[in-house]
């Protein structure tokens, strides 16, 4: 039976499954275990972000909390246009040593060429910018900072505020990204525009254009690290 819950865990859970499955493939990789190379593990993110977004879709009649009207509040947008470029500016500032899990495999388009460069490059912006904000701000700002308050956590209100939901969730979205004290900024960010707007849309608005400028600064500078 479909519920609340498993509409925003899922593709959370799906999109979590890709990366175990990616990340277990490079350890192969580097033990020499599994004979493949970069250019085909590269192929994993595509298959990621089509298959949770075909996800979302499908269960797209059970996020209410998704409303495009919100964005019609200028005060509110500003902000999150503010909060987006805010967050991608910390963030490439704070790819500090001792704030990395592991090591960033990153996403070098140029193991590619041609047309194929062009549509994983697109592949991986589109992934970026409209699979990933969706996905995530339906798991951690719509579903688990409100289920940390309440079990039923449909009955709490978009945006209501607690220290242990704020502290929890913040800490979890960092040890999500390899760049976990930059992941929990952003987590602390995202979660304060959530309580300002009480607005899951404009939480959405704000990770896109965060991801989309990173998307950009990786594509001029070359820090492949940071895809």
């Amino acid at each position: 039976m479909l519920t609340p819950a498993i509409s925003r865990i899922f593709p959370f859970a799906l999109f979590m499954l890709f990366i175990g499955a990616e990340e277990f493939a490079r350890y192969l990789q580097r033990k020499d275990i599994l004979s493949v190379g970069d250019h085909t593990l590269h192929w994993i993110y595509p298959l990621k972000a089509a298959m949770v977004g075909a996800v979302l879709i499908y269960f797209r009649r059970n996020y209410q909390e998704i409303r495009l009207s919100d964005l019609g509040r200028p005060v509110f947008t500003a902000a999150s246009l503010l909060a987006g470029l805010m967050v991608f500016w910390l963030w490439v500032n704070m790819d500090w040593g001792f704030g990395t899990l592991g090591i960033p495999a990153g996403f070098d388009p140029n193991v590619f060429a041609g047309s194929e460069k062009v549509g994983m490059t697109a592949a991986r912006l589109t992934g970026a910018v409209l699979i990933v904000p969706v996905m995530e701000e339906l798991f951690w700002r719509s579903f688990l900072i409100r289920y940390i308050i309440d079990n039923d956590f449909s009955k709490v209100p978009i945006g209501t505020f607690s220290w242990a939901s704020f502290l929890i969730t913040v800490v979890l979205f960092g040890l999500e990204h390899h760049y976990f004290l930059a992941g929990m900024m952003a987590g602390a960010v995202f979660n304060l525009l959530l309580y300002t707007t009480r607005s899951i849309s404009q939480c959405i608005l704000a990770h896109a254009v965060a991801n989309l400028a990173l998307g950009i600064y990786v594509l001029q500078t070359g820090q492949w690290r940071f895809w």
